[in-house]
C-alpha cells in the first residue's frame, strides 16, 4: 500500500488587505500526496494555487497571508503547529520549491556557486570545498555542461533555460522528499518546457521525491502528474488520478479547461473558451463559485455551494455531475 507523505485536510488562508475585513483566499481544500507521486494543481491565476503551496511550506505573504483552519500533515507531523523556527528546518531539506520566475529568485550580485553554497551550508554541516563539489555534481545531475564553469557565473550569463536548471538543482541540494514546483515552465520556450519537464519526471524517479506541479496549462499536467487538483476562486471543483480527470472529465469548468489544449487530432476551427473572469477576493458568489460563468447553471447553483459527489476517489463539486441531481 502506498505510503503517504503529505495530507491536507481542510485548509483555509486568510489574507488581511489593509482596513477592510480579512478574505478567505483559499477555502476549504483537501488533497493528499503519496511518496513518488506527482499532485498537479491546476486553475487560472487567482485561483489559490500558489497560495495552497505557500502555505504548505511556511512562506505565506508576512503580515498579510495566515492559516485561518485545516491541517497540513507531513510524514504525520501537523506543519501548521510548527514554529517560524522549526518550519525553517522543513523548508529546504525536507520540502522544497521551485518559484516562477528564475531571474528574479537568482539574486543578480552574487555568483551561482556563492548562491549554492549557501543554500547548502544552511541545512547540512560542510566545507566549503565539500558544497563547491556537491554543488557542480548537482548541476551536472541536471544537464548543466561545465558545471565548475557555471559556479563562476553570475545569474545574467546564463539562459532561460540554465537559470531554471540551477534553480531545480539548489531546490534538490539536500534531497527534499517533497519538490513543489510552481510554474517552473512558464517563462520558456516550449522546446525548454519540455526539456525542464523531462527533468523533473526524471529527477523525482531517481531520487524517490514526491512532486507538486502548479501550472495553469493542462498540457502541461497531462502527461506529468498522477493525481490533479482542479482550483476555481481558492476551491477545490475536481480532484482524482489524472485518468480520471482526462478521460472523464465531470465539472464544466474542468471541460473547458481541457477543451481549450490543442490536439492535432481536433477537426475544430476553434478551442473552448471560458467567457469572464475569476470573481476578486470578498466578491464571490454565494453558491457555486463557478456559476456567474457557467452556462449549465441553475437557480440552486447560485444559491447554495455545490456538495461534493465521489465516484470512488474522483470527487466533483457540482450537482450536474450527480444523476440523481434533477434542478
Amino acid at each position: 500500500m502506498p505510503e503517504t507523505l503529505l495530507e491536507v485536510r481542510n485548509l483555509t488562508v486568510n489574507l488581511k488587505l489593509g482596513n477592510r475585513q480579512d478574505v478567505t483566499a483559499v477555502d476549504g481544500v483537501s488533497f493528499s500526496l503519496n511518496r513518488g507521486e506527482t499532485l498537479g494543481i491546476v486553475g487560472e491565476s487567482g485561483c489559490g494555487k500558489t497560495l495552497t503551496a505557500s502555505a504548505v511550506i511556511g512562506l505565506l505573504p508576512p503580515y498579510t497571508g495566515y492559516i485561518a483552519g485545516g491541517e497540513i500533515l507531513f510524514e504525520g507531523e501537523d506543519l501548521t503547529k510548527k514554529t517560524a523556527r522549526q518550519m525553517r528546518a522543513v523548508r529546504g531539506e525536507k520540502i522544497s520549491m521551485i518559484f516562477q520566475d528564475p531571474m528574479s529568485s537568482l539574486n543578480p550580485v552574487y555568483r551561482i556557486g556563492t548562491q549554492m553554497r549557501e543554500a547548502l551550508r544552511v541545512h547540512r554541516d560542510v566545507t566549503v570545498k565539500e558544497a563547491r563539489e556537491i554543488s557542480a555534481e548537482m548541476l551536472r545531475k541536471v544537464g548543466i555542461p561545465l558545471p565548475e564553469t557555471r559556479l563562476r557565473e553570475y545569474p545574467h550569463q546564463l539562459s532561460g533555460g540554465q537559470r531554471q536548471r540551477v534553480m531545480i538543482a539548489m531546490s534538490l541540494l539536500s534531497n527534499p522528499s517533497l519538490l513543489i514546483a510552481d510554474e517552473p515552465t512558464s517563462s520558456l520556450d516550449v522546446t525548454i518546457q519540455a526539456q525542464i519537464l523531462d527533468l523533473i519526471r526524471t529527477l523525482r524517479d531517481e531520487m524517490g521525491m514526491s512532486v507538486i506541479l502548479i501550472t495553469h496549462d493542462m498540457g502541461v499536467v497531462a502527461g506529468n502528474a498522477d493525481k490533479v487538483l482542479v482550483m476555481y476562486a481558492g476551491k477545490v471543483v475536481e480532484y482524482g488520478t489524472a485518468e480520471e480527470i482526462f478521460t472523464n472529465p465531470l465539472h464544466p469548468y474542468t471541460q473547458r479547461l481541457i477543451g481549450s489544449i490543442p490536439r492535432l487530432d481536433m477537426d475544430v476551427e476553434y478551442l473552448s473558451t471560458i467567457e469572464g473572469i475569476v470573481p476578486p477576493l470578498g466578491q464571490m458568489p454565494k453558491g457555486c463559485r463557478f456559476c456567474t460563468r457557467c452556462p449549465l447553471h441553475t437557480g440552486v447553483c447560485q444559491e447554495e455551494p455545490p456538495p461534493p459527489f465521489r465516484i470512488g476517489e474522483h470527487v466533483i463539486f457540482c450537482r450536474r455531475a450527480n444523476p440523481a441531481f434533477a434542478g
